[in-house]
This record gives structure tokens, sequence and C-alpha cells, in this order.
């Protein structure tokens, strides 16, 4: 939360015409996800600028002629992605460089930093790698940590380019270490996240307006709201349309919030419910393991993510089998056969093996009918089954999410987080009684 040494106004927000520009057959073909524009409008929206316009472009070069002609007449930011690379269908560079007249001059700096990156990874260089050592005359270098493309940045005619390479590792952090920064200092965006975002989970759409809305009524029309709905998460963004509310009383909206949602609300910004429940079981100093069948290896996967996950999290298990499930997490096999493995007896001989084993505080499993080839009349596809261990009990919790597998496995992922945040939560409160519940989570 923002606690400002004094009243600064949340908005308005800039009025200058921001246009993305991504470029590239494979995104046209949809053999690649546009997730440049996902990612430049979020971080550019946590700034207080909508982008006016995404425009995808093939790789050819009248086409990016065209296009480019076109928004550098209307807008006075653009940023574009990809095309900057060795092969002989990366166009972008030279194209616009022709359109802004521009001439490229090779830079030697460049050029020593690829060698580098192909020294380090102990490969040879071939000489088409050396078109990547080109800049605008009148213009700027932005470094690549990850790549061998760097980005490039033009001031002209009162107007800003940005061109950045497309691989989406090398992109991101430039634009959040490098772009940001830059077009901040130039005052084209807020120097400050222009909204309060609560994220909550457990809790649908509907029901956590209906749970805000005496915060809302209180502000008015000072106060805009908005909603944006995840798989079993949903974000709430408080902000001050005509900059009417300071950041201080942005600031009080979004704790008034907070205490309204009690357990529901989960963090204030964007981490994820693994990074939360991660961030609990460190400031608690306990450790925590998993074992799935249902999930594959996806609630595992959403924690060793983390950086710094071995300081909690102890490890997981993937067993399909009745046999893994008997050898490796020590399933009584007269369990196994009087309530089958998609049972919640199974889920917490599953839980409770896994915390021994592995010599875990806490544990959490998962299993379950995934996908559309098995299933019974009891247990049809979409049942789930989790359990979770904790150092006072172990507990049990029937879901059931029809759909497709992927969804799924997912959801199952985001409900065996979320029960186990609440379970932290509550520890560190000193209320450590899970709800023995089941059914479906909303």
């Amino acid at each position: 939360m923002v606690s400002p040494s004094s009243p600064t106004p949340a908005g308005p927000r800039p009025a200058k015409r921001f246009e993305l520009l991504t470029l590239g057959d494979e995104l046209l073909l949809g053999l690649t996800a546009n997730g440049h524009l996902t990612f430049i409008g979020a971080e550019l929206g946590r700034r207080g600028v909508m982008l006016a316009r995404n425009v995808t472009i093939t790789d050819e070069a009248d086409d990016i002629a065209r296009q480019f002609r076109e928004s550098w007449a209307q807008a006075d930011i653009i940023i574009t992605t990809g095309g900057l690379g060795p092969t002989c269908d990366d166009r972008t560079r030279e194209v616009i460089a022709e359109v802004l007249g521009q001439p490229l001059v090779f830079d030697p700096a460049i050029e020593a930093a690829i060698v580098d990156r192909f020294s380090k990874f102990g490969r040879k260089m071939t000489p088409n790698n050396l078109k990547q050592a080109y800049k605008f005359a009148r213009g700027e270098v932005l470094p690549n940590a990850n790549g061998t493309a760097p980005g490039l940045w033009v001031e002209q005619d009162g107007k800003v380019l940005c061109m950045l390479p497309g691989p989406p590792n090398e992109l991101q952090p430039m634009f959040t270490e490098q772009v940001i920064p830059r077009l901040a200092e130039r005052g084209l965006l807020l120097a400050h996240e222009a909204y309060m975002q609560l994220r909550t989970a457990g809790i649908g759409e509907s029901a956590l307006e209906a749970k805000l809305q005496p915060v809302f009524d209180r502000y008015g029309a000072a106060l805009g709201v908005a909603f944006c709905a995840h798989q079993g998460q949903v974000d709430c963004r408080l902000s001050s349309p005509g900059g009417k509310l300071t950041l201080t009383e942005l600031d009080a909206a979004a704790a008034e919030c907070e205490q309204l949602l009690g357990e529901d609300f989960m963090c204030y910004g964007y981490a994820s419910l693994a990074k939360v429940c991660g961030d609990l079981l460190r400031a608690q100093e306990k450790t925590l393991a998993v074992a799935e069948t249902a999930t594959g290896g996806l609630l595992a996967s959403a924690f060793t993510d983390l950086c710094g996950a071995s300081k909690f999290f102890a490890g997981g298990v993937v067993c399909y089998s009745n046999e893994a499930r008997m050898s490796l997490l020590d399933c009584p096999e007269c369990l196994l056969e009087q309530h089958g493995a998609i049972s919640a007896e199974c889920a917490v001989a599953m839980a409770t093996g896994v915390a021994e084993s592995l010599g875990a505080d806490y544990a959490v499993a998962v299993t379950g009918f995934t996908g559309s080839c098995r299933g019974t009349q009891v247990n049809p596809v979409g049942t789930i089954f989790l359990a979770l261990h904790a150092p006072h009990g172990v507990w049990s919790k029937e879901l059931s999410y029809p759909g497709p597998r992927a969804t799924v496995k997912e959801r199952a992922v985001n409900a065996a987080l979320d029960w186990l945040r609440r379970e932290l939560v509550r520890s560190q409160t000193g209320h450590n009684a899970p709800p023995r519940q089941s059914g479906a989570m909303q």
C-alpha cells in the first residue's frame, strides 16, 4: 500500500496517443499467441495509459512501411515488437529507418555485446548476426541482457519510437527496466501506479462487488472501480479518474475494502496464489510438500517457479499408479481397494504420506478425473478430491469442475492453493481450524 508523505493526485492520465505494432507472420498464423499486447497493455495501464490501438503486421516490407507511416502520422508514442533479429525475414529496422529518413550506422559496442554472448554459450557467431549491430544515426540503443538483438529508441518530430525484440524473455525485462522509466522521465506516463489493485481469491465477481459496495457508495463518483476476473481470482482496481482523490485517500479506500473482504483478500498488487502461500510459509518458518495425480505436477511447478522456493518447498510427488502411491506415499493397499484412488480417503493418505516422507509441516494432495476418457457414474469427469495436511490435523474436500482437461487441472490447482492460503492465514492469526467443506468451490 502507498503511504506518501504529502498529498499526491492519483491522476489524471497522460493524454498522449500510444500505439503498439506487433510484427510477425507467426502471430497472424496463430503459431504464437500475441502475449506482447497483454503484457505491454497491462504495464502501460498500471501507469495510467491505455493503448489506443494494436495492429499485428506480417513480416513483409511493404506491410511494415504502410502501417508504420499511418501510425507515425497519428500517434505520439509507437512501440514495435519483433523483426530485429539476424535472419532474412527480420526487416523492421531497415524499413522503418527508410520511412523516417534516418540512416543506419554500425555500432561496434553492439557487435562486441553479440560476440560476447556467443562466446559465453560456446557457439560460433555467423556473419548474419552483425545485421543486429546497426542502430539509427540519431537514436539510442536499449541493451538486451537476454539476447543478441538490442532494442532501439528514436525521438523525432516530437514523437517517440521504441523498437523491441520479439522473444518475451528479452522484451519483458527490457520494457519494465528501461522503457517504462524512460517514458516516465519524459512525462509520457505516470511516475507511480495509476490505481490500487486488490487481488481476491475464492469469491466471484458479482459477490465481490456486493461485498465492497458500501465503500464504493461512500466515495461516489470520485472513486473509479474496475474488476478483472481470472481463473479462481478476481482483481478489483481502485482509481481516481478525475484526480479528485490523493494516493493517500486511495490507500484508505483500499484498506476499507481489505477489512470487508476478510479471508477473501489475497494481496495488493499482482502476486500469484503460490507466491502468497510461499510468503506465508516463509514468514511462519514452515515447509510444504505436495502429492499429485490429476494435476500432473502443475501444483509443484507453481511453487518451483518462485525465486527462493527451496526455503519452504520440500518437494512433490506425482504418482499415477496405485503401485506408485503405495511405494512412494505409503498409501495402504486395503484403502485403495476399498475406496479407490479417486476418493477423499486416498487424498488424505497421499497428503499424510508426502508430509511424512518429506518431513514437511504442511502438505496438499490432489487426485481426481480430469479428462474425457475416464470417470464413473459415482465420480464423473471433473471430480477432484483435495486433502490438506497441517500440524494440527488433516482434512479432505470434494470438488466438481466439469470442462476440458486443461481447465479442470488449472481450477484444481487454484482451489488447492487457495485452501492452503486460507489455512496459513488462520494459522498466522491463531484461528487454525480449516472448514470441513465439500462440494464445488466457486
